[in-house]
């Protein structure tokens, strides 16, 4: 097997900003560039490799070993395929294919993913990247994605960004592929059919090219030989050339046993082309059984041009078709894969040289244009359904679960009126959907939202916008449409209070705790107003560092513990897991302690939430007056002394309201009920 990837600590994958120094626009990004030794890597071979860089078409490199021969194609995702990964920025992974249309590997050379910058190790991405050596690009799409097929599956922690690679590798190879004629544009040639004719037939049909010089045209081209070609009106070429690959056309011209020693031979990619000929030039000429070269004959597309070998050269002694004219060469050749893409049209180009008496050979070229007809076409296969779309798809159950929890969140806080004037209602619809929360839409499905994406969408604004990029993991796109919506409506809350899997932990081991005895610590107002800092500092360092450095903005972004907590479940280095614990361990005597002052995902969501449109949480003037009970109840201190809310902080918990409309509990409930009822006048009672 063509030797595969190695990505080790010598070659490590690259977790790159790709706007140092300022926004850039993505398109404006180079790929990367292989060098020889990375080339010999991905081939396999011992001493480094000769790579040519090409522009026709396709770009990419050509590679070639020592003595000159093809080892394949590379190319960059980046360039071929646009490949995005979910933090909004390129994701450029080499990709190295055979002459056979193999993968022979693939090297991720530069990415800006946090989970793979911080969450998975080296060894994880090369043991994936790595699976993608030896799938067969002829393969159906459906094998090339199925893991009993050998296809690698996706890292289960990193279920999108490994995605996005899987998606960029498999586009970028059969984008070279096809550029370099190794497989089919649209399915290519149809093999299959055949329809019986005469050589009429296939002239209307347009199966062959065709030219034809006179002699008088030549002796006029060739006017400079030394011995002058005699005009008149016979042939001095008569020629006609196709390709015979369709049954249809070989079989009907040489015989079903010729047409199959012809065609039986050849490779993925290939082609059988027929050149007949009569009149007194020759394609064919002598030279070849010197050089083992058709000089003669070429064949031309674009930038492109191939003259045969003679090891792929089949001579035919006699047309089989009714109605042929008389043919003095007939000669099949081989066309390799790559030197023409028969979907496209071509050219063949005869050339005819006189020696001259002084100077230079004279010499003509007799062209012969063709294109294959589309009777003779495969219908092209249906392009491939955009990523998002195939994980959409798969991920159905995921995207209903988060869906029906948006959906009832959405019923609790048009409904919370009725539901807060029953406490237990309240508490229990509380409890349990924080525990669905954490469970369910966080441990499960990895539903965390972070200041990564917000750090994405602000860059993706600036340096061009992309649905797909935000489109490809549907729990996490469902959830920022929903709290885009949320926070007009309600603010930072319908995030931060009730879907943020980090918040609900922090909440329920804060209320274990109490049910523990654990003494709750008061802070004061005046330092607890100067910690809000804090978290708004990070929000804005990290946003900021993010245009100068990726790589450095998601180390700061490290301040945020959901990734170790939620998406990796503690399954990272012990200091992590114990910046983590520590957190949680000031929660257990500071209610949501984390979300108070360090959160700089609540600090930018509190941004925006300056646009809500609606005030649904009530007061009363006596509140903070005459009534303080709300403001120590609040979760996260949002109420000041006097009694005012600060939505900025608010995370829509509905505790207040509990005890707002709770006549057993507010201070001012309780007075109007013991105050007597005035008697009206003249009632003997």
């Amino acid at each position: 097997m063509i030797g595969a990837l190695l990505l080790s600590p010598a070659a490590p994958a690259r977790a790159e900003s790709f706007s140092a120094g300022g926004v850039v626009s993505a398109r404006a990004i180079a790929p990367a560039a292989p060098d020889p030794a990375t080339g010999a890597a991905l081939f396999g071979q011992s001493a480094p490799v000769r790579l040519e860089r090409l522009e026709d078409g396709v770009p990419g490199w050509a590679a070639r070993d020592g003595a000159g021969a093809l080892l394949g194609y590379l190319g960059s995702s980046w360039e071929l395929a646009g490949s995005v990964g979910y933090s909004g920025r390129p994701l450029d992974v080499l990709v190295a294919i055979t002459p056979q249309a193999k993968i022979a590997g693939a090297r991720l050379m530069r990415h800006s993913e946090p989970v793979l910058t911080l969450g998975i190790s080296e060894a994880d991405i090369a043991r994936f990247v790595q699976g993608f050596a030896g799938l067969e690009l002829t393969a159906p799409r459906e094998a090339l994605l199925d893991p009993a097929a050998g296809a690698p599956d996706v890292i289960a922690r990193a279920t999108v960004s490994t995605g996005v690679i899987r998606d960029g590798i498999l586009r970028s190879a059969r984008t070279l592929a096809i550029g370099r004629g190794l497989i089919g544009a649209g399915g290519g040639i149809d093999r299959l059919s055949y329809t019986p004719t005469d050589w009429p037939g296939l002239l209307a049909m347009g199966a062959l090219a065709e030219a034809h010089v006179t002699m008088t045209e030549a002796a006029t081209a060739l006017g400079r030989a030394a011995v002058p070609v005699p005009p008149g009106p016979g042939p001095f070429l008569d020629l006609w050339a196709g390709l015979i690959d369709t049954p249809t056309v070989g079989q009907n011209l040489l015989g079903q046993q010729m047409f199959t020693q012809a065609v039986g031979a050849l490779g993925p990619g290939e082609s059988a082309l027929i050149v007949i000929s009569a009149g007194v030039q020759s394609p064919r000429g002598t030279e070849w059984k010197r050089t083992g070269l058709f000089e003669r004959i070429t064949v031309v597309q674009g930038a492109r041009r191939h003259s045969p070998r003679a090891e792929d050269f089949l001579l035919i002694k006699k047309l089989a078709i009714a109605g042929a004219p008389y043919a003095k060469e007939i000669s099949v050749f081989r066309l390799p894969a790559g030197a023409v893409d028969p979907a496209r049209p071509f050219r063949l180009e005869i050339t005819a040289r006189r020696a001259a008496a002084t100077g230079a050979p004279a010499e003509m070229v007799i062209g012969a244009d063709y294109t294959l007809p589309a009777a003779f076409r495969l219908a092209p296969p249906p392009e491939p359904e955009p990523l998002w779309r195939e994980i959409w798809r798969e991920k159905r159950p995921q995207t209903a679960f988060t869906a029906a929890m948006l959906g009832a969140l959405t019923l609790i806080l048009f409904a919370q009126d009725w539901i807060v004037r029953r406490p237990r209602l309240w508490a229990r619809l509380r409890a349990g959907f924080l525990a669905t929360t954490l469970f369910g839409l966080g441990w499960g499905l990895n539903g965390q939202l972070s200041v990564v994406q917000v750090m994405a969408f602000v860059q993706s604004l600036l340096s061009g916008f992309r649905w797909e990029t935000f489109l490809i993991e549907p729990v996490i796109f469902l959830l920022w449409a929903f709290v885009a919506l949320g926070l007009l409506f309600w603010g930072r809350g319908v995030y931060c209070g009730w879907l943020c899997p980090f918040g609900a932990l922090q909440e329920l081991t804060n209320a274990a705790a109490r049910r523990l005895g654990v003494k709750q610590i008061a802070v004061p107002q005046a330092l607890h107003e100067r910690l809000w800092v804090i978290k708004y500092t990070l929000f804005v360092a990290i946003l900021a560092l993010g245009f100068y450095s990726m790589q450095d903005a998601l180390r700061l972004a490290e301040v945020e513990p959901f990734k170790t907590a939620i998406s990796l479940r503690f399954a990272r280095a012990w200091p992590f897991g114990l910046f983590v614990l520590a957190l949680l361990g000031a929660g257990l005597f500071i209610e949501r302690f984390y979300c108070r002052y360090l959160c700089p995902l609540g600090a930018g969501l509190a941004i925006p939430a300056k646009l809500k449109i609606f005030d649904w949480l009530k007061r009363r003037p006596q509140c903070g007056r005459e009534c303080r009970l709300c403001e120590p109840a609040c979760t996260v201190g949002a109420i000041d002394p006097l009694g005012r809310i600060n939505p900025n902080e608010c995370v829509l918990c509905l505790r207040c309201q509990v005890i707002y409309n709770d006549p057993g509990t507010c201070t001012v409930l309780k007075r109007r009920a013991r105050a007597p009822v005035p008697t009206p006048p003249g009632d003997p009672t």
